[in-house]
């Protein structure tokens, strides 16, 4: 099984930096966006720098919370999760109680890889990963047991033509 090491980034929202990306800072993000498994002294020549500076860089990043944490990408094919599937769900009930319980419901499941709340005609989006559809008729029976839904709508994944975690750093300031 081949598994890469990511850096998984979180960037302030523009009305509120909390830290100053430079060229470099950058850089330095694209090249661990690209591959974390980078050595520290690659990485400082390709931006560089010797590597204490770089070291420093990367660690400021991380302190600061621009970079989130370390992670291993896994082949969903290779583990038998190649099923894609994104569940669109609307709700009659909007209460803050009812969302503690569907957040709680989402949470333990671990076929469930995202979570969002939506704008538009859907309340929340979820992308769920599993085996085959009878996988997710399982996932989908115990979404509808534990919370009162106006609609569940899937769409299955047929290709997926591009996959990034890389941010686009071109807005980072």
């Amino acid at each position: 099984m081949q598994a890469a090491l990511l850096f998984i980034i979180s960037l302030p929202l523009p009305a509120e930096p909390t830290v100053k990306l430079d060229a470099i800072d950058q850089k330095i993000l694209d090249l661990l966006q690209e591959d974390a498994d980078q050595q520290g002294a690659e990485i400082a020549a390709k931006v560089g720098l010797s590597t204490t500076p770089c070291w420093r860089r990367v660690q400021r990043l991380k302190e600061s919370g621009v970079i989130k944490k370390s992670v291993a990408l896994v082949d969903a094919q290779m583990i038998n999760v190649g099923v894609t599937v994104f569940v669109s769900v609307r709700t009659s009930t909007h209460t803050q109680e009812w969302f503690e319980n569907f957040k709680a419901t989402i949470q333990v499941m671990p076929e469930v890889v995202e979570f969002y709340r939506m704008s538009g005609e859907i309340d929340y989006l979820l992308r769920v990963v599993v085996p085959d559809i009878a996988a997710y008729d399982r996932v989908y029976k115990k979404l509808i047991a534990s919370n009162h839904l106006c609609d569940i709508s899937s769409s299955f994944a047929m290709e997926e033509i591009k996959f990034t975690t890389a941010l686009p750093l071109t807005y980072a300031r």
